[in-house]
């Protein structure tokens, strides 16, 4: 069960490529393409993934114009039905100021409920499952990404892509900033937070910060903000490590198509599907994966699924 989480797959030696009679287009008497193009037009977790993000964001939105408490804040802080609940960065950063300062015995009660509360069900639920489920400017970049990739497939653009590791930096920058400032700095650049106030208090200047992040995806490189720079969401990476709900990978329904890499926000994590690359029958997702489903819609095969770590052994 433990191996589950915490083997390193990559460093095992390579299964052998299936052969023409094992693909799963030959088992199902389809060409590979037909087979491959099966799915293309599912989106039924894409569906459910947008309805959920809409519902808890229009949930702030109408619980502060009805005044009904019952979702109260934003993405940056807010309170559920009177239980408090914190952006995990932004508590990183009073964390960083406050034990630079001396008040870090003030930290409220509140406080530390509202941050263990999250950190626990976003724990379970897999870390960056928060990105693609529950983050509004996510939901933004999907449809800015559509537009990216019509660009570049009639080669008006070219695709740019940079360092994975680059928003570390940024997490470790904007802690590092707060402490110097006393400030928490990276909330006047957070598109989440950002957009999340936009939508429950009115707009405000601050979007066209939002605006020109969106046209750099669109014209430069796609999901920039949630892939290079987002702490929020390395943060999120980081907790998703220990967490229990994955993407499972069964390598005997897997057909090479790579269909998976062609949607996914993280290819780099599903580095075995590729010919020849998987090391094991079953394969996890790793902690970089929203679990937005994507991929689960479009795998002919169905060699990608959700899953729980470890449920086989448990059973």
């Amino acid at each position: 069960m433990l191996s589950d989480y915490f083997s390193n797959a990559k460093k095992k030696s390579p299964l052998a490529p299936k052969t023409v009679e094992q693909m799963p287009h030959t088992l199902a008497g389809l060409s590979f393409k037909d087979w491959r193009d099966s799915r293309k037009k599912n989106h039924k977790m894409r569906n459910i993934r947008w309805a959920v993000l809409l519902f808890m964001n229009l949930l702030f939105v109408f619980s502060y114009w009805l005044d009904l408490a019952i979702l109260e804040g934003s993405l940056s802080g807010s309170r559920l039905i009177g239980f408090y609940l914190m952006d995990p960065y932004n508590s990183l950063q009073l964390l960083a100021i406050s034990s630079t300062t001396g008040y870090l015995a003030m930290l409220t009660m509140n406080f530390w409920i509202g941050l263990f509360t999250i950190l626990i069900f976003w724990l379970i639920f897999g870390g960056r499952s928060y990105c693609s489920w529950m983050c509004p400017y996510h939901f933004l970049a999907e449809w800015a990404e559509k537009v990216h990739n019509y660009l570049v497939k009639k080669k008006k653009i070219k695709e740019r892509s940079y360092h994975i590791g680059l928003r570390f930096v940024f997490l470790v920058g904007f802690l590092l900033l707060a402490v110097l400032t006393r400030n928490l700095v990276f909330e006047n650049l957070n598109v989440v937070g950002i957009v999340s106030k936009a939508m429950i208090y009115g707009p405000s200047l601050l979007l066209l910060w939002v605006l020109a992040i969106i046209l750099f995806e669109v014209f430069v490189s796609r999901r920039f903000w949630c892939r290079y720079v987002c702490p929020i969401g390395a943060t999120w990476s980081l907790v998703g490590k220990a967490s229990p709900l994955a993407i499972k990978f069964e390598h005997d329904k897997c057909g090479y198509c790579l269909e998976c890499q062609k949607v996914c926000l993280v290819p780099h994590e599903l580095w075995f599907v590729k010919r020849g690359a998987a090391t094991q029958d079953v394969h996890y997702v790793g902690s970089d994966c929203t679990r937005c489903g994507l991929c689960v819609d479009v795998c002919p095969g169905n060699a990608l699924t959700y899953a729980v770590r470890g449920a086989s052994s448990l059973l």
